[in-house]
């Protein structure tokens, strides 16, 4: 009865040990923003075109908006000094190729 028994603890312990390790791996959650290597490099290539074209423009200064692109839809924040610069900050961006949609969180106004 003692043989049946430890056999059992044994072959209990033998599968438990190695699912214990797998639980881990199971529950990472994984970063969905970009899927893939190929993705990301796409939008960083976006961020810098957006980022290029502000730089190149005379109604918007640049130097006070943040972008950042996930899978081809660009994120403007920070302060601009005009609506105006906020509409054209926008259109700017909605013309680079690859942009999919623009989503202005500008603030107008020196904070």
């Amino acid at each position: 009865m003692n043989t049946k028994f430890a056999r059992v603890s044994i072959l209990s312990a033998a599968l438990l040990v190695p699912a214990a390790l797998l639980i881990p791996s199971f529950s990472y959650a994984a970063d969905t923003s970009t899927s893939t290597t190929g993705e990301y490099l796409d939008d960083a290539t976006i961020t810098t075109k957006v980022k290029s074209s502000f730089a190149g423009d005379k109604w918007v200064k640049g130097r006070d908006i943040s972008v950042r692109t996930d899978q081809g839809v660009v994120d403007l924040t920070g302060t601009v000094s005009s609506k105006k610069e906020s509409d054209r900050a926008t259109a700017l961006a909605t013309k680079v190729k690859g942009v999919k949609a623009v989503h202005n969180n500008l603030k107008v106004g020196s904070d």
